[in-house]
């Protein structure tokens, strides 16, 4: 099968586009070809096992709850159903998805906040082998957060947290986890963002990571978020996303991350949230099929997809739609949901003890309506869940 891909001539390194790259990266390769064997030797050792995660997580029909949320945005979410942002209700809500009978049918892994990650279910057991026991991979968000880009825009960040990642990667697995993510975040605006800067730093930051937790055993999602924020069309978004997805893919090679043991988190092709205009499902679908098979290897296993501030319906309806059609690229393309597989879960559950049943219900529907979608067999509103959007301005976690 031939595949077409944009990211071709920058990995050969004849892009002009990414010329300016090339300065970032050789202060780094300088450092000696010792560091880089070293880093090969011992990304070698997983690679077995870092590939078959990375399959398993993509199998079919099965995708991601994001539950990584930092206390800080947790504690908003649990403040808007009245519940305190306590320690023990961030574990009993934690615990009721944990829980849901079942629902290792539906989701292959669970990306945790380190709290989670060594926390305990109210019953003693910990959350790492409760998810275990459902057939669920444990996985944990790595970053350290965002912070301002200096130099750059105004709204563009840079995502903190290399320092000492390797060593942190190694006891997350120690502790369970098998895979782990790094949300890099990225702006349209009509006055040039995303920067070069900003490409350049975030695509660079993500490879850094992805390198780093492969040495110590960890699948690495990587989250190039464009943010949904602005009143662009569907066109200018797909312009972005392939610029986007090309540079980091570039950084990726550069630093001789293995692809097989990788899974991208992606935004979907959308429109800004202001945008005026009306676009279809089929639309959306077509214009990010397109956007992945410019860009994305075919050695990648899985495009797990975040929802962005979808609503729950919108965000199945989309990805069962990209399913429907056919297609080159051979990846699976599946979701990794927080808000869109859990808003309705929630609000269901709402931090009562005897609303456990009616949570996970909730959370199960939207499961099996996304594992639906996967593949292609979803048919719209045969799920209860959220019809509203849950887009959030300059949204961070």
């Amino acid at each position: 099968m031939k595949f077409t891909f944009a990211i071709v001539a920058a990995l050969l390194g004849q892009a002009s586009a990414f010329s300016s790259f090339i300065g970032p990266q050789a202060s780094v390769r300088q450092q000696g070809s010792r560091r880089s064997t070293n880093l090969k030797m011992s990304q070698a050792q997983y690679r077995d096992e870092l590939a078959k995660t990375a399959a398993a997580i993509a199998s079919p029909g099965k995708g991601l709850m994001a539950v990584d949320e930092s206390t800080k945005t947790i504690g908003k979410r649990l403040e808007g159903i009245g519940v305190e942002n306590s320690e023990e209700n961030r574990q009993a809500y934690r615990g009721m998805l944990f829980t849901a009978p079942n629902a290792g049918d539906y989701v292959s892994g669970a990306i945790m906040y380190e709290e989670t990650l060594f926390q305990n279910h109210a019953d003693g057991e910990p959350f790492v082998d409760k998810l275990n026991k459902a057939g669920i991979i444990p996985g944990i968000k790595v970053d350290m957060g965002l912070q301002p880009l200096p130099g750059g825009h105004p709204v563009e960040t840079w995502c903190t947290g290399l320092d000492g990642l390797v060593e942190r990667a190694a006891k997350y697995y120690a502790q369970g986890a098998r895979f782990a993510k790094w949300r890099a975040v990225l702006q349209i605006t009509p006055d040039g963002c995303p920067t070069a800067a900003s490409l350049q730093e975030n695509a660079w930051g993500l490879a850094r990571y992805a390198a780093a937790v492969q040495e110590s055993g960890l699948v690495p999602i990587v989250e190039p978020e464009i943010l949904m924020d602005g009143s662009h069309d569907l066109a200018t978004t797909m312009k972005v996303q392939k610029q986007v997805l090309a540079t980091v893919y570039k950084a990726l090679a550069d630093n001789d991350v293995y692809l097989p043991g990788t899974l991208l988190k992606p935004s979907m092709t959308v429109p800004g949230a202001d945008f005026e205009g009306k676009v279809t499902p089929e639309e959306v679908a077509a214009a990010t099929i397109a956007t992945l098979e410019a860009t994305v290897p075919p050695a990648v296993p899985g495009i797990t997809f975040l929802s962005g501030g979808l609503s729950e319906e919108d965000a199945s309806i989309y990805l069962n739609c990209m399913n429907s059609v056919e297609r080159k690229g051979p990846w699976s393309l599946t979701f990794s949901y927080g808000r869109a597989l859990q808003q309705s879960a929630l609000k269901a559950w709402g931090g009562k003890a005897d609303c456990i049943k009616a949570g996970q219900d909730a959370f199960l529907a939207r499961a099996q309506a996304n594992s639906e979608a996967n593949l292609g067999k979803y048919k719209a509103g045969s799920q209860p869940g959220e019809a509203s959007s849950l887009f959030v301005a300059g949204y961070k976690y």
